[in-house]
């Protein structure tokens, strides 16, 4: 029998699905591993719902309706793309700094997800600890190398805690058929992700100092104190460039050859992506003014920053609510 709900007229239907658009967002985003293309689907997602509506029967949840359509656009679009990837998705970390304009823009990169995009922190503490874990990059980067299928039961089951019932009425499988697919995709996914990126992170005091510190030093461009904030095994990203690297000598080595020189050369602008600290990070050009370089995102730890993901694309600025030019 279908419910009144389902003769609701545009406005209705915003009221009733709009408060679900950001969690969909994430979903997608964490499928995808783009939010460019996870803000396209959600808009198709909702023009399927709102052309659909009047066959809604209310036999389901108005939110579980919307993540059925989400997952089976998600699945074809995973059909019809390739793989997103980090660069150290792609090889070894290298020992030389590459030659400047060393990009491969025609390779589908991972991307990072605005905080801001999603919502706002959770007030519970644990709330806080489940949502960053599921948008951290490092989960993120190793979901893309799971089938869609298996990425879609792990993401509904791990990270949404959606009951594994609703997981197979969603999927179109059996309960068994779901927890078979979750055990694969948990084996897989425990191959995937780093163990640095499970380090527990500073209480919040030391981890506001060494995000400071680390602000400071690279506005100043001091590579010592730089490195000397990483930890001895720590990562260095920078996509579109498909070179990485990793270790305290190397990564000095690459910011040394890569920053300008002289303090007043940099601005880095607090902001929060993938539930991570994160920095967009501006560079004086010859005309004095600030131009948009990249958005750092940072796996911080209690002996120092273990990773630096570097997205060296000033479009993604956009979705931060930032200019790519400070005069």
């Amino acid at each position: 029998m279908k419910t009144d709900e389902s003769n609701a007229g545009p406005e209705e239907f915003g009221r009733l699905t709009d408060p679900f658009r950001r969690e969909l967002l994430a979903y997608c985003y964490r499928m995808l591993g783009s939010v460019h293309d996870a803000e396209d689907l959600v808009q198709e997602v909702y023009l399927r719902a709102w052309r659909s509506y009047a066959s809604f029967d209310g036999r389901a949840s108005l939110r579980t309706w919307l993540y059925r359509i989400a997952t089976n656009a998600c699945l074809n679009a995973l059909e019809h793309s390739s793989r997103r990837v980090m660069p150290s998705g792609l090889g070894s970390p290298s020992e030389d700094v590459p030659e400047l304009g060393s990009r491969a823009p025609e390779t589908p990169w991972l991307e990072p997800l605005p905080d801001r995009l999603v919502g706002g922190v959770p007030e519970d503490p644990a709330a806080v600890v489940a949502a960053r874990a599921g948008l951290r990059l490092a989960l993120i980067a190793a979901l893309q190398y799971l089938p869609a299928r298996q990425r879609a039961v792990l993401i509904l089951r791990d990270v949404l805690a959606w009951p594994a019932a609703d997981v197979a009425g969603m999927l179109g499988m059996t309960g068994a058929g779901v927890n078979s697919t979750l055990l694969r995709a948990r084996s897989r996914l425990e191959r995937l992700v780093p163990a640095g990126d499970e380090i527990a992170e500073p209480d919040e005091p030391e981890r506001r100092e060494l995000l400071d510190r680390f602000a400071r030093a690279f506005e100043n461009v001091d590579i010592p104190a730089l490195t000397r904030l990483l930890t001895e095994q720590a990562a260095w990203e920078m996509p579109p460039v498909p070179h990485w690297f990793t270790g305290r000598e190397a990564i000095g080595r690459l910011l040394a050859d890569r920053l300008p020189s002289g303090c007043g050369r940099g601005l880095l602008v607090p902001v929060g992506a993938n539930g991570q600290p994160a920095f967009a990070a501006y560079l004086r050009g010859g005309n004095g003014a600030l131009n948009a370089h990249s958005v750092m995102v940072l796996s911080v730890s209690r002996a120092g920053i273990a990773h630096v993901f570097s997205f060296m694309e000033p479009s993604l600025f956009e979705y931060f609510d930032l200019p790519r030019v400070i005069s």
